[in-house]
Parts: C-alpha cells; sequence; structure tokens
C-alpha cells in the first residue's frame, strides 16, 4: 500500500462524508481558478493546508514532501516566464535585473516577477484542494459518491481498475528490482543502462500477464460489466456544510470587496 493510501484510510477526517469533503475541495478549487486572485489563493492554500495538518492529522513533514513533486515543475515552467529577451535597444520599464550579451538583453521585469508569484499561488492553492481530498478520502470511497451521482459505470469500473493497475504495476516493478540488484545488476553505469531496459520490457510483460490473469479471475466471478462493492453509510453533517458555505462566502467578500 502506498503511504498516500494509507493516509487516506487512516486519518481522523475518514468518518466525514466524502460528499461534504469532495464539494468543499472542488469548490475552493474552482473559486481559485476562477479568480485568479493571490489573496485568494494563499489563504486557499494556507486553509486546506490547515485542514490537512491539524484536522486529518498529517505530518507535515509527509505534506511538504508531496508539495515538493510538484513545486519542481512549477519552477521548471515559470523560469521561462519570468526571464524575458529584447533587443539592447529596446526601452522596457519596470526592469528589475538584466543582462546584456551583444545587442541582446536578458531581463526579469516587475511585471513578470508579478506574474510568476501570481502563477505560482494558484497552482499551490489548486494542489492543496487535490491533496486534501487524495490525503482524506480513499479512492473507493470517491468511487462511491460518484455511483451515487449516477456517473457511468463503465468510467467508474474504468478508474477503479486503473487505479488498481497503479499497484500491480509498482509490485512487479520492485520485484524485478530487487532480483536485478540481488545479482549486481546495478554495480555500474553500464550495467544499470542494461538492467533498466529489461526492466522495462520485462515490466509491461508482467503487467499484461497480470491483466490477463484479473480478467479470468473477474469472468469466473460472474462479471456483467457492472464491479460490485460494499458500500459504508455515511452521514450529513451540517457543522460540516456551514464550514463550507461561511468560507467560500468569506473568500467571495474578501475578493470582491479587500
Amino acid at each position: 500500500m502506498l503511504l498516500i493510501d494509507k493516509y487516506a484510510y487512516f486519518n481522523r477526517l475518514k468518518h466525514v462524508h466524502p460528499l461534504e469533503k469532495m464539494i468543499f475541495a472542488l469548490s475552493l478549487l474552482l473559486f481559485s481558478l476562477a479568480v485568479r486572485d493571490t489573496t485568494v489563493s494563499l489563504i486557499t492554500f494556507t486553509v486546506m493546508s490547515a485542514f490537512i495538518i491539524f484536522g486529518a492529522k498529517i505530518p507535515i513533514s509527509y505534506y511538504l514532501k508531496l508539495l515538493l513533486l510538484p513545486g519542481f515543475f512549477v519552477l521548471s515552467g515559470t523560469i521561462t516566464i519570468l526571464f524575458s529577451v529584447a533587443s539592447k535597444f529596446t526601452s522596457i520599464p519596470n526592469v528589475w535585473w538584466s543582462w546584456n550579451f551583444g545587442s541582446w538583453q536578458i531581463f526579469i521585469s516587475e511585471d513578470s516577477i508579478k506574474t510568476v508569484i501570481g502563477l505560482i499561488v494558484v497552482v499551490l492553492s489548486s494542489i492543496s484542494c487535490l491533496y486534501f481530498l487524495t490525503l482524506t478520502t480513499p479512492i473507493t470511497v470517491i468511487l462511491y459518491v460518484l455511483r451515487k451521482l449516477k456517473l457511468p459505470s463503465l468510467l467508474i469500473d474504468l478508474i477503479e481498475l486503473t487505479y488498481r493497475f497503479i499497484f500491480i504495476f509498482l509490485d512487479t516493478a520492485m520485484a524485478i528490482h530487487q532480483s536485478q540488484s540481488s545479482r549486481l545488476g546495478y554495480s555500474s553505469v553500464r550495467k544499470g543502462i542494461r538492467s533498466l531496459g529489461l526492466l522495462i520490457s520485462s515490466l509491461f510483460l508482467g503487467v499484461f500477464q497480470r491483466s490477463e490473469q484479473l480478467t479470468m479471475a473477474m469472468n469466473a466471478r460472474g462479471y456483467q460489466e457492472n464491479i460490485s462493492f460494499i458500500d459504508d453509510s455515511y452521514t450529513y453533517s451540517s457543522r460540516n456544510w456551514l464550514i463550507t458555505i461561511v468560507t467560500l462566502v468569506s473568500l467571495f467578500f474578501i475578493y470582491r470587496y479587500i
């Protein structure tokens, strides 16, 4: 079991109705993306992080590690926005930093800094909303909500099987890598490259075989294009709905009047 999946099953908010958590996270996510306001995004990120760390009791060290994963892609993508190139003789207002080479100049303007900061804050707020839902709600419970919303059963089954194959993919890769490492398959760079190629080819073959076995097992148990689940019982909480409404109204008030 992945650690992120373990926290989804064992956290202080696991008994909260999944629909309440989904509406709370997705409503803040959509509002933050719609307004693209730095203040609103910062407040959204702070609120969602507080619910994750203090509400669900997810370790802050693990949460920060999760934030580092998309943070690398965000920083690599914002570099192209931060730096601009123009002719040396072009007059550019509000230049914060510049460097001339030949007849060209590389510069950073105040507008590009504001754009990058706003983009980073919006991305962090969106990621925190998704992490809140991921770290507090197992995939099976999310599918429970989707079934209640009358989404097509084929779509739900595809999501469930895809999620299942993630674990099959990881288990097969770890088993092959452990077997190669025990035979000194990664003792040198040349052997490591060769072992990696063998791992990739064996991985796809192993996953394909496991998928056939899973299909045979489902057919043997009478699969009729609809996977059956045992659903848990949940109760709605007026307090949780009040928190969602107050948070959204407060964010709208901050965006509109502050």
